[in-house]
């Protein structure tokens, strides 16, 4: 399931970058092709995968694991209805909603039947997915009461972006970056226990204040909060490991991008907010620099672990040194589009596909040189 998931979400990356280039959808339909099609049903796959491992617990239920599946079919219905072919928007939100519902007890049953005391980054994968339903029953209460639907769409948008993704994001960073330079955190767990109330407290300040136009203050306050969050791991991260090892390797180039390119969407929702910088252009500045870097490198690490289970074999370690190559270059070009398109340059797209393209090349090579049958001491 895992494996068809980050090959579903690159699709959609794909799609959305060449509907963006030839204008054959609304804004608003392809971000729903990103973010409902692909990105949300990843993101309830990977919590499925590593809540286990943080509540040393044992696999998810069937039925859960099956989730993503019935949020796939609720995005489809929700871009089908931005494209105007169905209205089906309350409907997708409301089946989406249930799953999310089901997912956020499935969360705290785990945690509270956990031998002793479990790793706090399952704290962040909930919170998370309460932000996930908070922004989902925005959906109804938008035809409900149309005259406030500017800023509930604002609302929702915010939620999901700097919510769900983000603090799903900012949790897994942490566990993942560590995994890959085979060096542990010391600090990982105490900074997430304390980081979580300034990450939901900015996410809660930047949504209502950028929503109903309160104070700006209050807005710039959330983005400064989880900019502070977002760099407090920064400077752990070049603390420990130093920054030639950050920047010099295939995943954690991109992963490190990831975490620059949501303090890019931060900055970018600041100049917004004081006038300097159109708010629609955020969007797919977010899309490039934030989440092609971080599912492009969370998938570098993890798809040959997915794919060659249990011990490390020769397999393995050769897929991994083939979704490596141009990881850095990948990084720099998600990083130069996410701020090209972010400034309103629209040719910022071309360095998105570049480096979404230069990926999918070493993913069907290292595919293709990963096959078990090619080395028999990995049989």
């Amino acid at each position: 399931m895992l494996i068809y998931l980050g090959f579903s979400a690159i699709a959609t990356f794909l799609a959305a970058l060449v509907l963006l280039r030839f204008g054959e959808a609304s804004p608003a339909a392809v971000t729903h092709l990103v973010f409902v099609i692909g990105i949300m049903p990843l993101i309830v796959g990977a919590i499925t995968h590593f809540v286990p491992v943080l509540t040393r617990s044992g696999r998810a239920p069937r039925s859960l694991l099956l989730a993503p599946l019935g949020l796939q079919l609720a995005g489809w219905l929700a871009f089908l209805d931005f494209r105007g072919e169905m209205p089906a928007a309350v409907t997708a939100a409301i089946g989406a909603l249930v799953i999310t519902v089901f997912l956020g007890g499935w969360l705290v049953l785990r945690a509270r039947r956990t031998l002793g005391r479990p790793h706090p980054g399952w704290r962040w994968y909930l919170a998370a997915v309460v932000f996930l339903a908070m922004a989902l029953i925005l959906v109804p209460a938008m035809n409900w009461w149309p005259q406030a639907r500017p800023e509930l769409r604002l609302l929702h948008l915010h939620l999901n972006t700097l919510g769900f993704v983000g603090l799903t994001a900012l949790g897994t960073l942490q566990v993942l970056l560590p995994t890959v330079l085979g060096g542990p955190d010391a600090d990982a767990a105490k900074r997430l226990q304390h980081d979580l109330p300034y990450a939901i407290g900015g996410v809660l300040m930047a949504g209502f204040g950028a929503a109903f136009w309160l104070p700006l203050a209050l807005a710039l306050a959330g983005a400064a909060l989880l900019a502070y969050v977002g760099f407090r791991i920064l400077v752990s991260w070049l603390r420990r490991y130093g920054a030639r090892a950050l920047a010099s390797d295939g995943v954690t180039a991109p992963l490190v991008g990831a975490l620059c390119g949501f303090l890019l969407l931060l900055a970018l929702g600041m100049a917004h907010g004081l006038g300097i910088l159109a708010g629609r252009d955020a969007v797919p500045a977010f899309v490039v620099a934030f989440l092609l870097a971080m599912v492009t490198g969370a998938l570098t690490q993890l798809l040959p672990v997915w794919l060659h289970r249990g011990k490390r074999t020769p397999a393995r370690e050769r897929m991994h040194a083939a979704l490596r190559r141009g990881g850095v270059l990948r990084a720099l070009l998600f990083g130069l589009g996410g701020i090209l398109l972010g400034l309103g340059i629209s040719e910022g797209i071309w360095s998105a596909v570049l480096g979404l393209l230069s990926f999918m090349i070493v993913l069907i090579r290292s595919l293709l040189g990963s096959s078990p049958a090619r080395d028999p001491e990995d049989g």
